[in-house]
């Protein structure tokens, strides 16, 4: 407020293009914090105990436009949405720390019809994310990219994939078709 007032009066408009304001945070009853009832939950312990990766990740999480709620319960989702994220982009790393995508990466072309298939949803996750960026809709972002790990990728591709990057040879045509999707989607 005190940047709105001061640039008013100043340079006759507003600092910035735009305002993104949220509600009161609340607890897992919707309650008001309050130290007499005992219902604060600290940011500080929060990242103490569970790490600020988490706190990050819960307040991209929620829906800003109404109260914010925190718990232990919701938080115990946050961590494991968490767990969901990192283990992705580990499994992705994993997977792809033998391939050099300047000499080994195929063609489109010449990759297997579900590897394609893998790519376009995840062009179809970055439209949808960088739309939802645009209206700062974070927890639309969270939501898309959990989906995306556990049902797209986790209960899908990469449980598929994994005989062959596991059996194929190294520098088989299979592998680098697969490490080749595998490199674009951890780019994306």
């Amino acid at each position: 407020h005190s940047s709105l007032l001061t640039g008013c009066a100043i340079d006759g408009r507003a600092p910035y293009r735009s305002l993104l304001t949220h509600g009161f945070v609340v607890d897992g009853k919707g309650m008001k914090m309050s130290k007499s009832k005992g219902n604060v939950i600290a940011p500080q312990e929060v990242s103490d105990k569970l790490g600020a990766e988490i706190l990050r990740l819960w307040v991209a999480s929620t829906d800003y436009s109404g109260e914010l709620s925190i718990s232990k319960e919701i938080l115990d989702r946050v961590v494991e949405t968490y767990r969901r994220l990192r283990n992705t982009l580990r499994f992705l790393l994993a997977n792809t720390v033998d391939f050099d995508a300047g000499t080994q990466m195929l063609p489109v072309d010449a990759w297997l019809e579900i590897d394609r298939y893998a790519l376009a949803l995840t062009r179809q996750l970055q439209q949808q994310v960088s739309a939802d960026y645009d209206r700062y809709e974070f927890h639309r972002i969270v939501q898309a990219l959990q989906g995306f790990c556990s049902e797209d990728l986790g209960g899908f591709y990469l449980d598929i994939l994994k005989d062959r990057l596991y059996t194929s040879a190294a520098d088989s045509k299979a592998r680098r078709a697969a490490q080749s999707a595998l490199w674009h989607i951890l780019q994306t």
